[in-house]
């Protein structure tokens, strides 16, 4: 209960730099005990409290949830719970009744919440390994300088070295870590990497595993001190290819 209370404050406390409201959920919901058969495919087992987040359909609210929802879970982590994004293996519908979620928003994600077992299920260690769960791309795939094909090396981010490590460890849809992050001067442009014509859900998806992403940028600059801003910049004389997707950028209070 003290641990439940926690999020509840936690909750009402969140914000995020997009200015965009996000709404967050807390649902008690007793399942089977032999794993969820009314929402999640039976992908969790024994899992009776779930938290949920919705936004506005507006430009920056994928990124604002994905922003926000993730500050919960790291609270929650920190808190010694265990929780797990889950976007495109939870029954829609049933949860956003269950958490009174309007039809007017989004309902990108849940997250069950509990106290994780001592040890994994082979179950769900077969489904880290196919996923590579624990693996991550190297710097040179996801971090750039002036362009998108020249590599920026640790050394070479200096300050900002240990955010945009905490990025690519960031948690994303089947693991696919979609940034890619090109430092341009005090600029620092996020953009999203996947192929045209992926559907609205799926670039839904894509834009809130990007505002995790910017949650890790963030709270990890914050934390170190490090002073700048999220603003939109122009992108006209990148060339960018059609894989990828621009943004946002990070403006370093100045070049470190």
């Amino acid at each position: 209960m003290q641990d439940r209370d926690a999020l509840v404050a936690c909750m009402d406390k969140l914000d995020n730099p997009f200015g965009v409201q996000v709404h967050e959920y807390i649902l008690d919901k007793k399942v089977d005990a032999t794993g969820e058969k009314l929402g999640t495919y039976g992908v969790i087992k024994g899992a009776s409290t779930f938290l949920g987040v919705s936004i506005p359909k507006t430009d920056l609210a994928p990124l604002a949830a994905g922003y926000e929802f993730e500050t919960l879970l790291l609270y929650a982590t920190h808190l010694g719970l265990g929780t797990v994004w889950l976007a495109a293996t939870f029954q829609r519908e049933h949860f956003a009744a269950a958490m009174g979620i309007s039809q007017e928003e989004l309902f990108p994600a849940i997250s069950p919440v509990g106290y994780p077992a001592a040890k994994r299920s082979l179950a769900e260690t077969l489904m880290r390994s196919t996923m590579k769960s624990s693996a991550r791309k190297p710097w040179k795939e996801l971090f750039f300088q002036k362009d998108l094909c020249t590599p920026l090396t640790a050394a070479e981010a200096g300050a900002y070295a240990q955010p945009l490590e905490m990025v690519r460890l960031a948690p994303s849809a089947t693991n696919a870590q979609p940034w890619r992050v090109c430092k341009d001067g005090n600029l620092y442009h996020f953009y999203a990497s996947y192929k045209s014509g992926l559907s609205e859900p799926e670039q839904l998806i894509k834009q809130v595993d990007l505002g995790i992403a910017l949650c890790h940028f963030h709270q990890t600059a914050l934390e170190l001190g490090l002073t700048g801003t999220f603003v939109s910049a122009p992108q006209a004389d990148r060339n960018l290819p059609d894989t990828m997707h621009y943004v946002l950028s990070w403006q370093a209070e100045k070049e470190i």
